[in-house]
């Protein structure tokens, strides 16, 4: 009687504990270990069909380069909107209706796109390409002309205002909230210099910030009897942000940057933080890019 009880012991253990879990994972997707099947049944063979035309080819290769692929839809929409926007401008100011490549935009080619996401091409090339034949022929234009849509990977917290950076007021690229920033990955990072190091790039190892930005960059430090702007600290020292601290420390300097990017536009990060809470990608682009209207390329 005990040996029976024992064997059907046994046999149920092996059937709840090794053979159901079994069971359960062939019949909900198998053992694939790139992508949920839940996650592949979203997007088909049609979604990796091609383009319409080298500009919207020319699209999906910026927001590949420029985009983490795993954000949420709609901040890849909103890339792609943005990129159309910057690339068609480009093309307007050298007079051509052929697309431009070297325009100050990431682009990578489908070959590389395949490199980079390796088995989860399909998977990453069709999300991407949906979104770009969802948004296609569609800028963001400021008093008819289309705007000059900046964007960086993450800000200090708030986007930054164009005059601070570039010296040019720009109508729509104004200071916007961006606060979700701070939970993006890295958005703070410490790097530490000699003061030789510091010297030799800033002339000086006495410093100082005189002035911050309404958003909390830097806007100007003084380096013995010189000044420079937060934007040239960032340069000659290859930070992250022109939003840092400095202390010094073991005989050097610590220069803890927040944000990552000039800070000026769209914030890729805010974009796919926004998204997340159910914004839409024009509602995301209205967010950064104070006043723009959105219009179709005939």
């Amino acid at each position: 009687m005990m040996k029976r009880l024992f064997g059907l012991l046994f046999v149920y253990i092996l059937l709840v504990v090794l053979l159901l879990p079994l069971a359960v994972t062939f019949f909900c997707g198998g053992f694939g270990r790139d992508l949920p099947r839940e996650a592949k049944v979203l997007y088909g063979t049609a979604d990796l069909a091609p383009l319409e035309s080298e500009l919207e080819e020319y699209v999906v290769g910026v927001v590949a380069a420029e985009m983490p692929a795993a954000f949420p839809e709609e901040a890849l929409k909103a890339q792609a909107v943005a990129a159309r926007t910057y690339q068609v401008r480009q093309m307007q100011a050298a007079g051509t209706d052929s697309v431009l490549y070297d325009v100050g935009q990431a682009y990578i080619t489908a070959k590389e796109q395949k490199q980079k996401w390796g088995e989860n091409y399909s998977f990453y090339g069709a999300k991407i390409r949906k979104a770009v034949r969802e948004t296609a022929g569609e800028i963001m234009v400021y008093e008819g002309e289309p705007i000059l849509a900046a964007f960086h990977a993450q800000s200090a917290g708030k986007t930054e205002d164009a005059v601070q950076v570039w010296n040019n007021e720009v109508p729509y690229l104004r200071s916007v909230d961006s606060s979700e920033d701070k939970k993006a990955p890295q958005n703070e990072m410490t790097m530490t210099f000699s003061a030789e190091e510091v010297k030799e790039k800033l002339g000086s190892t006495e410093l100082s910030v005189r002035s911050r930005t309404d958003a909390g960059y830097v806007a100007e430090l003084q380096a013995g009897e010189r000044i420079f702007s937060g934007r040239e600290v960032r340069e000659k020292l290859g930070l992250r942000s022109a939003s840092f601290q400095i202390e010094e420390k073991d005989g050097g300097f610590c220069f803890t940057t927040h944000g990552y990017g000039h800070g000026v536009g769209m914030s890729q990060y805010g974009a796919s933080f926004l998204a997340e809470k159910g914004k839409t990608y024009r509602e995301i682009l209205r967010h950064y890019y104070c006043g723009v209207e959105f219009q179709m390329l005939e």
